[in-house]
């Protein structure tokens, strides 16, 4: 099959090369020439417009975009012009639900397909390919099946019988939205459990380290606990294997005292959507918000209160900051 590929970062071009590997053709564009150039040893032919991309495409065309959320719209707005009826556009980058629902009315208007495509791989669906959520009408989406078939990973364990393809790694998962709906809660859940791992491998870390606070006069343990080898041992048999616990183990082998990191951890906008979409439902999310929460006082956002919270203590009762704690390294 034929796709047009539109924005070529670590995700797009790595997609790029894995469709080309299944013997798709592509035809790509990025604002940077210089990325369109770098696949096209793999197999790619290059635009160096939209227009171009729209004019190289046999209809009806297909294009999927993996452009961060800020630019679809500006993007979208340019194709409109390019692109005819029966023509499909994907957003495969981590658009908000209710946007995508909205962008699928306004192109169903003209006669174009839209599908929101939420993807999840990383920098390794490249090589184990890439599990995707899609949200659109049934007939665009049997139409596109062969690029999704072929950017999946595909079936890795038994499943039951009528599973349909969900265990071949890709699902339309309902109308318009839902792809990127079902997306977001996959990244709100993800922020849960990095930060239990992250919580829990601190704890430990702690345990052999002076305590804090009145009642803590001595460390939990009496010995440092090997948080690499205890993360490797997890990883076989244990209830909390994953593959986020692969790469745990993965980075404190590298580096066990993880000192190329700062502890800054961004959060890029689905952990936000996924606790207002549990407001809007009424659906408690404590463990969500705790985690999007965590990741604002990683960034700094609680300095200011903390130290507030410090000078009322000193205010109504004398109390003193101890001298600031030794960085551990």
């Amino acid at each position: 099959m034929e796709l047009g590929l539109i924005g070529l970062g670590r995700m797009g071009s790595n997609m790029t090369r894995r469709l080309l590997q299944g013997g798709h053709g592509c035809v790509v564009y990025d604002r940077d020439p210089a990325a369109a150039q770098s696949l096209v040893a793999a197999g790619a032919r290059p635009a160096a417009s939209l227009q171009a991309l729209a004019k190289a495409l046999a209809r009806p065309r297909a294009l999927w975009l993996m452009v961060p959320a800020g630019a679809v719209e500006a993007t979208l707005d340019e194709l409109r012009g390019l692109l005819s009826a029966d023509d499909i556009v994907i957003d495969g980058g981590n658009s908000y639900f209710r946007d995508s629902m909205r962008r699928a009315d306004q192109l169903r208007a003209q006669g174009i397909h839209y599908l929101d495509a939420g993807t999840s791989g990383g920098i390794w669906g490249l090589e184990q390919g890439y599990c995707l959520m899609v949200g659109g009408d049934a007939q665009p989406v049997a139409r596109i099946e062969p690029i999704l078939r072929t950017l999946a990973p595909g079936p890795q364990t038994a499943s039951p019988a009528g599973a349909g393809t969900a265990p071949s790694g890709y699902l339309h998962c309902g109308a318009n939205g839902a792809g990127h709906f079902v997306k977001m809660v996959h990244n709100g859940i993800e922020y849960g459990m990095m930060a239990a791992y992250a919580e829990g491998m601190g704890l430990m870390r702690a345990a052999a380290v002076q305590g804090r606070g009145p009642h803590a006069a001595e460390p939990l343990l009496r010995s440092e606990l090997d948080l690499a080898a205890i993360a490797e041992l997890w990883r076989h048999g244990s209830v909390v294997r994953s593959w986020l616990l692969d790469l745990i183990a993965h980075a404190l082998h590298q580096d066990p005292q993880l000192s190329a990191f700062r502890g800054y951890v961004s959060d890029s906008g689905e952990g936000r959507w996924t606790v207002k979409a549990g407001v809007d439902a009424g659906m408690p999310l404590p463990v969500l918000s705790a985690a999007l929460y965590s990741r604002f006082s990683s960034q700094g956002a609680s300095a200011f209160g903390d130290k507030l919270l410090s000078a009322m203590r000193a205010e109504f009762g004398g109390h003193r900051e101890p001298p600031a704690p030794e960085r551990q390294s």
